[in-house]
């Protein structure tokens, strides 16, 4: 019996080291992997609503970016070459469109995009023209307004984000587009509005172009702002809007970014799904004691500098660049 007894140690013993060295080079293996799970893991960087305050404001001492002034191309310009300057590969949409009064405007759709070889892409998108007339005031109300809320708020923004997309690289491939002619338009007339827009869709700056989802940015600077879950929205993309609004509560944003659904609204989100498919949410101003539900400023000469607020820029940039930071 002796000489089987250790016959069957020694195969134990041989199982044994087998089995042993098969665990740590599993347990290698996946220490491997976590590492390549952990380097791909990026946090985002800081936002500085200081550079954005400054970007809004260097929109509005070009005049109202109204189509066909001389303030529309200048902007056109500095726009085009900020977003190159901050490492994007620009495209500059030009084309002609036909507004309600039947008045042919110049418009301009600027789209700067960055890791352009990733297919997982995420739109990010704001209207940089300005209103043409102050309808909404009881003074000067044929006269345009600066607009520092309702247009350049929202590319102030996404100028800050590109300059830290130059700084940190984001994974994922982003694209930024800068709308015109959006705020043309005649109450009661929801096609008027969002010219530039509707134009993009049906006609992307690359053929067969898309994106996972998207985000609008609109009047995202005002004191006191609130932004609440847009119906337009929830319809088109409700997992992406509760995606995004959690994240603003992560960061401490909660008192900007209300969990409640209020009435669907027309703005550029809505063409850029229906021409394109991509679902696109609208982070946009909600103002319950207004008859229009945005603020008072809106379509006023009220809408100028002094209503931007840093604090509402940084609210709205940590947030979105969070978003982007883990898509």
């Amino acid at each position: 019996m002796a000489p089987l007894m250790s016959w069957n140690v020694r195969i134990f013993t041989l199982l044994f080291v087998i089995s042993f060295f098969w665990s740590c080079k599993n347990q290698q293996k996946e220490a491997v992997e976590t590492e390549e799970v952990n380097a791909e893991i990026s946090t985002a960087p800081a936002f500085s609503s200081d550079s954005a305050f400054q970007y809004i404001e260097t929109q509005v001492k070009f005049g109202p970016r109204v189509p066909g002034t001389p303030a529309q191309q200048l902007c056109a310009d500095w726009l085009i070459n900020t977003l190159k300057r901050f490492g994007a590969e620009v495209t500059v949409q030009k084309t002609t469109v036909k507004a309600y009064d039947g008045k042919l405007l110049p418009c301009i759709n600027i789209i700067g995009s960055y890791n352009t070889s990733v297919s997982k892409r995420l739109l990010l998108g704001a209207h940089w023209d300005s209103r043409p007339r102050a309808d909404q005031d009881v003074k000067n109300v044929d006269q345009p307004i600066d607009g520092a809320n309702d247009g350049a708020s929202g590319v102030g923004v996404l100028l800050e984000m590109a300059r830290q997309f130059q700084l940190t690289p984001p994974f994922a491939g982003v694209d930024i587009i800068f709308f015109d002619v959006e705020d043309y338009g005649i109450s009661g007339e929801s096609d008027s509005y969002c010219l530039g827009s509707q134009y993009w869709a049906k006609n992307p700056h690359k053929p067969g172009y898309t994106a996972s989802n998207g985000i609008l940015l609109d009047m995202v600077g005002a004191k006191g702002a609130q932004f609440t879950m847009e119906g337009s929205s929830m319809q088109i993309a409700p997992d992406f809007v509760r995606q995004v609004w959690r994240k603003a509560h992560a960061l401490g944003h909660g008192r900007f970014f209300l969990f409640r659904e209020t009435d669907p609204i027309v703005d550029d989100h809505v063409y850029v799904y229906k021409y394109s498919r991509i679902p696109m949410i609208d982070i946009i101003q909600y103002d319950p004691s207004t008859p229009t539900g945005f603020g008072k400023y809106w379509h006023t000469h009220d809408d100028n500098m002094g209503i931007i607020s840093r604090e509402t820029l940084q609210a709205v940039g940590e947030t979105v660049l969070g978003i982007v930071y883990e898509y």
